[in-house]
C-alpha cells in the first residue's frame, strides 16, 4: 500500500450541498478502494487565478493509503465529474 495525496477544487456556484455530496462521494470512493487517512476541509478560498469565470474555490485534502492502480482510476472519476474546477493525486 502506498501513502497518496489527493486535491480537488469544487466549484462554489453549486448549491452547499451539492458541494458536500461530492465531498462524501469521494471519501466513499477512496473508503471502498483503499484506507482514507483522513479528510481536510479547507473550504472556501480565493483562487489564484480565474479557473471558467469564477475567482473562489471549496478546497478539500484527502490522504490515503491504496495500492498503485487507484490514483489513475479516482483521477479518472475527478476528471469526468461536473462541478470540479482543479484535482491533482501525488504519492507521499
Amino acid at each position: 500500500m502506498q501513502k497518496y495525496e489527493a486535491m480537488v477544487v469544487i466549484s462554489t456556484k453549486q448549491e452547499e450541498e451539492v458541494v458536500k455530496g461530492l465531498v462524501e462521494k469521494f471519501k466513499g470512493l477512496i473508503e471502498n478502494n483503499g484506507n482514507l487517512v483522513s479528510v481536510d476541509e479547507w473550504g472556501k478560498k480565493r483562487l489564484a487565478y480565474m479557473i471558467n469565470k469564477e475567482s473562489e474555490g471549496y478546497y478539500v485534502l484527502y490522504t490515503f493509503e491504496s495500492k498503485s492502480d487507484f490514483p489513475a482510476e479516482l483521477d479518472r472519476v475527478f476528471k469526468i465529474t461536473e462541478g470540479l474546477l482543479r484535482s491533482m493525486i501525488i504519492a507521499l
